[in-house]
């Protein structure tokens, strides 16, 4: 089916979208291949044509069926093709953040901890009490969490731009006394002086939202540190990015979108193995937006960064909920996190830390058992 579509397609570009994942590899040789170097393997890939925009083709195929597709590739197409599985098996170096060394052959919690009055969940609980963020913080990295994200800004849907001086005022204290305690921090923000800030006072890793075109001197900045950066998708700002979200194929255009930030991101002295992506649920997207993209997280790794997931508590649980409030999203929450760690996830973003952990140790539990023989 692909390779007649290309017949009538000739500049068609492939994706590969892991899927077939299998609980072990024992017996499987040749027909499975372990993701990102993970904990998973997949016996399948969806292969998706896209031409002019537009998906002229998909088909279904078995690992094993993918060296005789390759071979019959145009020489470019191939020569992508063959780039894309690489990256996608290739495993995920471990961030060196600080003392402490975060494996991406696992995944792991990064938890949020907003220094805002205005936050969708949480806002004002932390604004004016860096001793107690603090000892929060401190509790949930007890609690398994492996970063915790530190944000001054709120970048809900409709929210307000903060003068960086603000931002800045509300995260160096606490970013200060997690550092000090040995703890991997990171911090959300989408403004240059905001990370300089912030890793000259122990921060890590620089989490922004915008993924680096907010503010022209970010890029710069981050490839001066040398430091881990994450790049979120988005589709407007956040005082309009939901105001009519459009896409003609949100998972393609999303790929393509990372794929172009990644390329800016190098050429602006970053290392391809420093960036992280996240899809941004909620960040311009209608709900069936954002399920089509968790739907598709596999797909995402042919981009051979780690994938950040935050949907923690996002309004598309509570679209699925009778719009259940922002407190009573833990159990959609939760459904989502495994979703995501179920395609290969490293990073899930998240409010509820003991909660989430329990689940991802609750899968790790089986995904231990299933790999050891007898």
């Amino acid at each position: 089916m692909i390779l007649a579509a290309l017949g009538d397609h000739r500049d068609a570009r492939l994706y590969f979208r892991p899927t077939g994942f299998v609980d072990a590899p024992f017996g499987l040789d040749g027909r499975v291949l372990r993701l990102a170097g993970g904990l998973l393997w997949f016996s399948a890939v969806e292969v998706i044509a896209v031409a002019g925009g537009r998906r002229v083709a998909t088909d279904l195929l078995a690992v094993e069926a993918l060296p005789a597709l390759i071979g019959a590739l145009s020489p470019p197409q191939r020569e992508a093709a063959e780039r894309t599985i690489a990256r996608i098996v290739a495993a995920r170096p471990p961030l060196r953040l600080g003392e402490r060394t975060v494996r991406l052959d696992q995944p792991q919690v990064m938890a949020i901890l907003n220094m805002t009055p205005d936050s969708f969940s949480d806002g004002g609980r932390f604004e004016t009490d860096p001793e107690g963020a603090a000892a929060s913080a401190v509790a949930m990295a007890a609690a398994g969490a492996a970063i915790i994200d530190v944000g001054g800004e709120s970048t809900r849907p409709r929210a307000e731009t903060v003068w960086e001086g603000d931002e800045i005022a509300r995260t160096l204290p606490v970013i200060e006394r997690l550092a000090r305690s040995g703890t991997a921090v990171s911090i959300d923000t989408r403004k240059a002086a905001v990370m300089e800030a912030a890793l000259g006072a122990g921060a890590h890793l620089v989490n922004d939202v915008s993924a680096l075109l907010y503010d022209p001197r970010s890029a710069g900045v981050v490839a001066h540190a040398g430091c881990p950066v994450v790049l979120m998708h988005h589709q407007g700002t956040p005082e309009t990015m939901q105001d009519a979200p459009r896409y003609a194929d949100a998972l393609i255009e999303v790929y393509d979108w990372l794929e172009a930030r990644i390329e800016a991101a190098v050429a602006a002295g970053i290392s391809h193995d420093r960036i992280l992506i996240d899809p941004g649920i909620g960040f311009g997207k209608k709900v069936a937006h954002s399920l089509m993209l968790v739907n598709g997280l596999s797909l995402l790794h042919g981009l051979g960064c780690p994938i950040v997931l935050g949907a923690s508590r996002k309004r598309v649980i509570g679209a699925l909920s009778n719009e259940a409030p922002v407190e009573q999203r833990l159990g959609g929450s939760i459904a989502l996190a495994l979703a995501g760690v179920a395609q290969g996830v490293q990073l899930l973003r998240v409010h509820d830390v003991v909660e989430t952990v329990q689940a991802v140790r609750g899968w790790r539990g089986l995904r231990d058992q299933a790999l050891t023989p007898g």
